[in-house]
């Protein structure tokens, strides 16, 4: 099956929520992902975070100041129970606001759940925009905050499942909690092609998925007892399905209520648009070239390899961003734009080694001379890039029943970039797995794409996209077919200035005996680009050496897409060659046993897929003698120079590091301290200092208060309430035995029969 539908992409244009449009897709929920500064939940299920809140936020009549963040489709107000006391025991004894309740697992990797607190404008003026549609006839709210999870290719938890994990359907749906100062509403969106499965496995039955709220158990006088619930769907799957078909804010797939305000709160309130205009259709655009690519093995089996259109590069005004569609249920890609602006307003976004720049649509970030990136990063050139990260991973060796399970093991690794040489090391993986991962060069290919040797008019992966993207990869390995999934996360730099990577193994790889060799092939590998999406396959051939001195040849097969957020207003992306060949050899892998590493290493180029002149200058050889950490430049015919990368002094043939904590005591300002890193600096804060919002100043850390004890809380007053600290800035006011009331306001019994006969 090919990557991509044959012969055609969808374009499509949107303002706003314009009412051509009105079924939710993934790529209009709010934004989700490392990009948008999500935090994520741990892989696996029934995974719970608690996330402390900067505002509250109101459920029923109570008040929250911290909520939790749950594998299985729902946000709790208080630590969840045990999923066996829930699932399929609705409504929930604590408090739930279940998006889309189920036994969920994100174990193999692919899916993921997202979440963070986000009070910028754009995300408060969406947050309005669906809660004031939904309900025309109140008067108008606007946000103060807000928080956005997003559940994002979870599939159901089958604990006897093995293998393929990208075969199994998968949901993606999410909440956004907006809250102002008395009122907190749920605002739920469900994708089309998010809801591909309705029921999970419980026990001997699969259980309908659950949407709605509940209160949990309140507490009364003298027992407790079951608090409201408002279920939004049924125990028929036409329910679940409707939850991605219809609506209640005049928008398909968008779900809006009011859950909670303050002081006095009586139920539930739905959204009250539920009629939708007819849907517009969107215009195709045919095309009907297909370039198809021969895999290297004239013998081996043919992988399809289908071109994928670039964007042509048109100016709009920003009410008009631009959205490129790929409709293929195989690729789960989401096309983002920056947030439009000025570079007035967002320069702290860019690299401190980038310069922002204002488009008629908007901005875009630049690489200064002496650096390359995507303008959100950027490195010195000719400077070795470090790269860390963990690995994790369920893998069937061979024909073994059991799988070796694996999670946290270190990966580091480190690329020559004036040469292309990439070396990549693994800690910690079992003897069980460890020989036969050696032919997965798959693995590292991707890093030595990023940083690969650029041949002239070509430029490698991080030079186009930066070091935040996602990548997927699907390996069968011949003749026995096993299919291995990897999913790698690159999460940009981290204090260090390395590059972070989390890597997930999920599948069934082939046995190779302890104490193997392997030889493997050179190969060239076509990379294919589209606006925030890049696909490619290649085919390696690959040599067993048995310890007895047999041999055997073997190949594996991949193909991959790796999905990026670019800047759709500057000239990168419209400059951007469709095609482009990775071309790999030297490559090397070896397990030690002893210490149980797993070692590979290549050397990698860019350039065109067309082959061309064979470039003889020692810069696109590599071949040329330049200190590591240095720059090659290259003259006229094979003629060169050798330049120090930034942060370095020297010939070019020997670089030394420049210390700029000495050269330049105040380089870091008050309150922090300078601490020099080879070819760069970092600068760290005082203890009782933390960086502000721009990142370089240093600012007083604002330490939390126990307002119980400082006398700052809004209780009543001690005779009727008692405020007990809850860490942090919070607290919980609870009325005295005798009274009744939130805390806040406590009654007594006697008022409140008196109360109770004059209403």
């Amino acid at each position: 099956m090919s990557w991509v539908k044959p012969g055609w992409l969808l374009w499509a244009s949107f303002v706003g929520f314009m009412a051509s449009v009105q079924s939710v897709r993934r790529l209009e929920f709010f934004a989700f992902g490392p990009s948008a500064g999500d935090q994520s939940l741990d892989s696996g299920n029934d995974q719970t975070h608690r996330l402390s809140l900067s505002k509250p936020v109101f459920f029923y009549d109570g008040t929250f100041d911290s909520i939790f963040v749950n594998t299985n489709g729902f946000v709790a107000t208080a630590e969840p129970t045990g999923e066996s006391t829930y699932l399929g025991k609705m409504p929930s004894k604590f408090g739930m606001i279940a998006a889309l309740q189920g036994d969920l697992d994100t174990s193999d990797g692919l899916g993921r759940v997202f979440f963070r607190q986000d009070s910028s404008p754009d995300v408060l003026r969406r947050a309005a925009e669906h809660i004031n549609r939904a309900f025309p006839n109140d008067d108008e709210v606007n946000p103060t905050a807000a928080v956005v999870i997003t559940w994002v290719d979870v599939a159901a938890h089958e604990p006897q499942t093995r293998g393929d994990g990208i075969e199994k359907k998968r949901n993606t749906f999410q909440l956004v909690l907006a809250s102002l100062e008395t009122a907190s509403y749920a605002i739920l969106l469900y994708a089309r092609d998010g809801v591909q499965f309705l029921s999970t496995p419980i026990g001997d039955s699969d259980v309908i998925m659950h949407s709605g709220f509940s209160q949990g158990l309140v507490q009364g006088f003298l027992f407790s007892r079951q608090g409201q619930y408002y279920r939004t769907s049924t125990d028929e799957e036409s329910s679940v399905r409707a939850l991605a078909e219809e609506t209640n804010s005049g928008m398909r797939g968008v779900w809006v209520y009011e859950i909670g305000t303050s002081p006095r709160f009586s139920n539930v309130a739905p959204g009250e648009v539920t009629d939708l205009p007819p849907e517009a259709p969107l215009p195709v655009l045919e095309h009907d070239g297909q370039q198809k690519y021969a895999p290297i093995d004239p013998d081996a089996e043919q992988i399809e390899v289908l071109e994928i259109l670039p964007l042509p590069y048109q100016p709009h005004q920003p009410q008009n961003p631009e959205v490129v569609v790929v409709d293929d249920p195989e690729i789960n890609v989401d096309v983002f734009s920056y947030n439009l602006g000025t570079c007035a307003n967002n320069r702290n976004k860019c690299s401190q080694f980038a310069d922002c720049r204002d488009y008629a649509s908007g901005f875009c970030c630049h690489c200064r001379p002496g650096y390359y990136g995507n303008g959100l990063q950027c490195v010195a050139e000719g400077k070795p890039q470090r790269m860390n990260g963990k690995v994790n991973g369920r893998v069937f060796v061979g024909n073994s029943q059991s799988p070796v399970e694996f999670s946290s093991k270190d990966l580091h690794s480190y690329v020559v970039v004036n040469d292309g040489r990439s070396y990549v090391a693994i800690s910690d993986i079992p003897d069980a797995l460890g020989p036969s991962l050696m032919p997965l060069s798959a693995i590292s290919g991707v890093i030595g794409w990023a940083f690969a040797l650029e041949q002239p008019g070509f430029k490698n992966g991080f030079s186009l996209i930066g070091g935040e993207f996602t990548r997927q990869a699907e390996v069968t390995f011949l003749p026995g077919n096993e299919k291995l999934t990897i999913r790698q996360e690159f999460k940009g730099t981290d204090e260090q200035d390395h590059l972070v990577v989390t890597t997930t193994l999920n599948g069934q790889i082939p046995e190779v005996p302890p104490g193997t060799s392997i030889q493997s092939e050179p190969y060239t590998e076509i990379y294919q680009y589209s606006s925030n999406l890049i696909t490619s396959s290649s085919t390696q051939n690959y040599k067993l050496v048995f310890p007895e001195g047999t041999s055997e040849n073997r190949r594996f097969q991949w193909r991959q897409t790796i999905s990026f957020q670019g800047c759709q207003h500057g000239e990168v992306l419209r400059d951007m060659k469709p095609t482009q060949l990775l071309s790999v050899d030297q490559v090397f892998a070896l397990y030690d046993a002893p210490n149980q590493l797993l070692r590979l290493a290549m050397s990698n180029k860019i350039g065109d897929v067309n082959g061309g002149e064979p470039e003889e200058n020692p810069c696109f050889t590599g071949r040329h003698g330049c200190d590591t950490n240095a720059i090659c430049r290259p003259s006229q015919g094979n003629e060169f120079t050798c330049q120090c990368a930034s942060g370095f002094n020297g010939d070019g043939r020997t670089c030394y590091d420049i210390d700029e904590c000495r050269e330049n005591p105040q380089i870091c300002g008050p309150n922090s301290i300078c601490n020099n890193q080879p070819g760069t600096f970092r600068c760290e804060c005082d203890e009782g200092y933390q960086f502000g919002i721009d990142g370089r100043t240093c600012i007083e850390v604002d330490r939390p208060v126990n307002h119980c004890e400082e006398g700052t809380h809004n209780c009543d007053i001690s005779e009727r309430a008692q405020c007990s600290y809850n860490g942090g800035s919070s607290y919980i006011c609870t009325c005295l035995p005798g009274f009744a009331g939130d805390g806040r306001s406590c009654r007594g019994r006697r008022e409140e029969r008196v109360l109770a006969f004059w209403k």
